[in-house]
């Protein structure tokens, strides 16, 4: 037998090359989703949009629910089963039970979910990493789930949601809150608010407790103390108006500044 030649190690970045290079599967989605988001901000219909791009209307319309900025019942109801299924079973393993779930094919499921390469984020993604308009539709979600089934569960989804989101104390004064993940990785069940270069804690205990006081959703409760007497309630006045649980008195509203376009008062954001 000859000899064995000599083994020579692989230099770094060997192997085959890319066909083409210049070729980015990411950029080319984000390009198509930016292009998507415009128009479809504009009011088009998924039609005019796809013949503008050159698409067909069901990739733009899994463009734009990758973006966070298309809502449908369908699409709702595919993406809480499949998420649901989830936290269980590999991606396709969940695909499969979802069109089992809602008796559609597979086909249909996938056209209803964001793609999982490029710039899709999941639900629980920081809010950092999405855009404004998916935002407004991550808080539209948790506040139509909890009011849908008003659990104590769905309401943690609601703060968790517009943490960050500029509120008014009963004063008239701007306040955030921010809600910060423990050693586990999970978030603890405290808001730090943050209006001063000290941020003061207020609990979710007493949250929900302020919440438990509404007599009725939507009805004026005149000053944060009619809430209860708790810690912090001045915040929690300012954030349940936010949230629409509440009305305020006119004079209020004029401390909160900002009308909507039905003409009443509301927080921006």
């Amino acid at each position: 037998m000859g000899e064995k030649r000599t083994h020579k190690s692989r230099k770094p970045g060997g192997g085959r090359k890319k066909l083409k290079p210049e070729y980015d599967a990411g950029k080319n989605l984000k390009e198509q989703m930016d292009a998507a988001m415009v128009l479809y901000n504009s009011n088009d219909s998924l039609q005019v949009i796809a013949d503008a791009l050159n698409l067909n209307p069901i990739k733009v319309r899994k463009l734009l629910i990758t973006a966070g900025v298309y809502e449908s019942e369908m699409a709702e109801k595919v993406r809480d089963t499949f998420e649901e299924y989830r936290e269980t079973e590999c991606y396709k393993e969940a695909i499969l039970s979802t069109a089992n779930t809602l008796q559609l094919s597979k086909a249909s499921v996938t056209s209803y979910l964001p793609y999982q390469k490029g710039v899709y984020f999941s639900s629980t993604a920081a809010k950092e990493q999405i855009s404004v308009g998916a935002e407004r539709k991550r808080r539209y979600r948790a506040m139509k789930r909890w009011r849908a089934d008003p659990t104590e569960e769905n309401f943690w989804g609601v703060v968790l949601a517009y943490a960050g989101v500029k509120f008014k104390t009963y004063s008239g004064l701007p306040f955030s809150y921010e809600i910060r993940k423990g050693r586990n990785g999970q978030y603890t069940k405290e808001l730090w608010i943050d209006r001063r270069e000290k941020s003061k804690s207020l609990a979710w205990s007493s949250v929900l407790l302020a919440l438990r006081n509404i007599k009725k959703v939507g009805k004026v409760v005149d000053r944060p103390k009619a809430l209860g007497d708790i810690r912090g309630v001045t915040y929690i006045y300012g954030m349940f108006y936010r949230f629409g649980l509440i009305d305020v008195p006119d004079e209020v509203k004029r401390r909160f500044s900002c009308r909507t376009v039905d003409g009443k008062y509301r927080l921006g954001g």
